[in-house]
């Protein structure tokens, strides 16, 4: 029987298929990006490709037929690369321009930046600062390749040594893999913890603004991938970073390398035991400032995106206050959502439950008013499961109470604008990661977030991390829409990071990364998430305090039953987002 089968020599050419149908045909061994060169111009630039199933730079070369996706500056993971190698431009000049200087990439800006500082010299004025960018420009307008290149660990380790960037080194010191992965432009040489373009010519969309102590790093956003949002005013989310900064500085734990070295020498329960008590000093604070205008607040709110922790905070500030003579009353705001049938539906037709639309805020607002002129209030009660909202229990507030209302939408101005400022005091709640890898790799307060979640949907829920990673999209589409613009309407910012817990979430949350399959379109995230966490040492839980923040996440908090009841009712703080 003839099956047609036979042997051939090998085609001097490759196919490449895309997700629309169409197939190239190419030289063996030609990047992806020069097959990807050939294809329509996309609204928005392609900065690295998908490579059967595997993210890959465009420089890589194809060596047999494959499925490629293009990716663009339009998704997460082209953002990702297009922020690494606009950061890799920046520390290159920089270094050109003002040798023995130090430049530091602190932490990212919701409008599209990063926040950047410079150490060992007074910071940049706005001479220096347009002189930096214009170097900036000129090496993008030059097109010059960024140069992968693959050298022992040991080499590696004596570059930075001779640059005396101690960070990496003391990062490196910890590596398991005997080589290691820089990246050349001009003279300077330098790892990301990722992918990079293949040249400074892809990197035309960005601006630097001076901004107090330093200066931001601009660049744009997915949803307007070519364009930069006006440079924003960020005073109390610099604070509370600078906090933590100078927490992370009494520590003596500076770098990602650094918290290795702590735990290598033993010293980890010393480190936990003063970053839980500097928190917990924090929240006192907070209740201390509430207390002392006690006779004009009324309300207490309470926002922040997802995994922040707002719940476990909730409830030490609640016992904080009791402590202090203030009993506050807890008003869950999902008690207020309009009816099911009611619910908008965002641009992929699915309920849209983040919304503000989705919140009844006149009836809000209502109750508020009366709860605060000291009437009984019938209070709503959400019935998840039909969809429908029902009538609860009367309550009325005791004299001096004040209510503890945490939601999504407790930063807008507009979910209770007949309530006069002074009586409420809004506190926006994040994990403002400042622990970073080295001045030049920061780490994504949102991939703390979401590394957090993952570890408590998987005990709670009952979630796969795949799972997870599947609903983070639609999450941080709601934060940036009705959370991160009004950051900055709150009274305070409470940093719910600890510098310990990337260490602690790693031995929970690498097993049920690992099980993501190969193939899904989660399984980049998860390998990027898988390589993020590489970088530390991993310690034990059970070393955590039972009334850590962290406890949230991975469990056996001694907070997971208090319950907060008013002398007048028996609501209860809500669940955890």
């Amino acid at each position: 029987m003839d099956n047609k089968i036979k042997l051939v020599k090998p085609r001097d050419t490759v196919e490449i298929h895309l997700p629309d149908q169409r197939v190239l045909s190419g030289p063996r061994s030609l990047a992806v990006g020069d097959f990807l060169a050939e294809i329509d111009t996309p609204q928005t630039p392609i900065v690295g490709a998908i490579v059967n199933s595997e993210l890959r730079e465009l420089t890589y070369p194809i060596q047999m037929d494959a499925e490629v996706s293009p990716v663009t500056m339009a998704t997460s993971d082209g953002m990702h690369i297009y922020r690494r190698s606009l950061t890799f431009l920046l520390e290159a000049a920089f270094e050109e321009l003002f040798p023995g200087a130090v430049l530091s990439v602190d932490h990212s800006v919701a409008s599209g930046g990063y926040y950047c500082r410079v150490e060992n010299r007074q910071p940049l004025n706005e001479l220096e600062l347009n002189e930096l960018e214009k170097r900036m420009r000129e090496l993008v307008e030059a097109n010059l390749p960024f140069r992968r290149i693959k050298v022992p660990l040991d080499q590696a380790i004596a570059y930075f040594e001779g640059k005396g960037y101690t960070d990496k080194v003391r990062l490196l010191a910890h590596r398991k893999k005997d080589y290691f992965v820089l990246y050349q432009l001009g003279e300077h040489m330098d790892y990301h913890h990722g992918y990079m373009v293949p040249s400074t010519g892809y990197l035309k969309w960005f601006g630097l603004s001076a901004i107090e102590g330093g200066f931001t790093l601009r660049f744009p956003r997915r949803h307007r991938p070519t364009e930069l949002l006006p440079p924003p005013e960020y005073p109390k989310l610099l604070n509370a970073f600078r906090q933590y900064g100078d927490w992370l500085e009494l520590l003596g734990i500076a770098s990602a390398g650094a918290l290795n070295d702590v735990i290598t020498a033993g010293r980890i329960n010393e480190i936990i035991l003063v970053s839980e008590a500097l928190q917990e000093r924090n929240i006192s604070e907070i209740a201390s400032q509430i207390t002392s205008q006690r006779e004009d607040i009324r309300i207490i709110l309470i926002a922040g995106p997802s995994a922040s922790g707002k719940t476990t905070f909730a409830k030490r500030l609640s016992i904080q206050l009791l402590a202090l003579g203030i009993s506050p009353f807890p008003l869950e705001m999902d008690d207020y959502f309009v009816n099911r049938e009611e619910t908008p539906r965002d641009e992929y037709g699915e309920l849209d439950f983040e919304s503000f639309s989705a919140i009844d805020d006149q009836l809000l607002a209502h109750d508020l008013r009366l709860l605060i002129e000291g009437k009984k209030v019938r209070l709503p009660e959400y019935n998840f499961i039909t969809g429908i909202r029902e009538q609860g229990e009367w309550v009325q507030l005791q004299p001096g109470q004040m209510i503890i209302l945490e939601g999504i939408h407790g930063m807008n101005p507009a979910l209770i604008p007949e309530i006069p400022p002074q009586q409420s005091f809004r506190i926006y709640t994040s994990a403002l990661t400042q622990l970073n890898l080295d001045h030049h790799n920061r780490i994504s307060t949102t991939d703390t977030r979401l590394i957090r979640r993952i570890v408590r949907d998987a005990r709670e829920r009952g979630y796969t991390a795949q799972q997870t990673i599947q609903r983070w999209e639609s999450v941080r589409r709601g934060e940036k829409n009705y959370i991160f613009p009004y950051q900055e309407n709150a009274n305070l910012m409470f940093n719910s990071a600890l510098v310990y817990e990337l260490a602690a979430l790693k031995p929970l949350a690498e097993p049920l990364l690992r099980q993501v399959p190969f193939g899904r379109p989660e399984y980049i995230e998860a390998k990027r998430l898988l390589a993020l966490l590489e970088w530390f040492l991993p310690i034990s839980s059970e070393l955590i305090p039972d009334n850590s923040l962290l406890r949230e996440f991975i469990g056996a908090s001694i907070l997971q039953n208090f319950r907060l009841w008013s002398n007048s009712s028996q609501k209860r703080l809500g669940h955890p987002i």
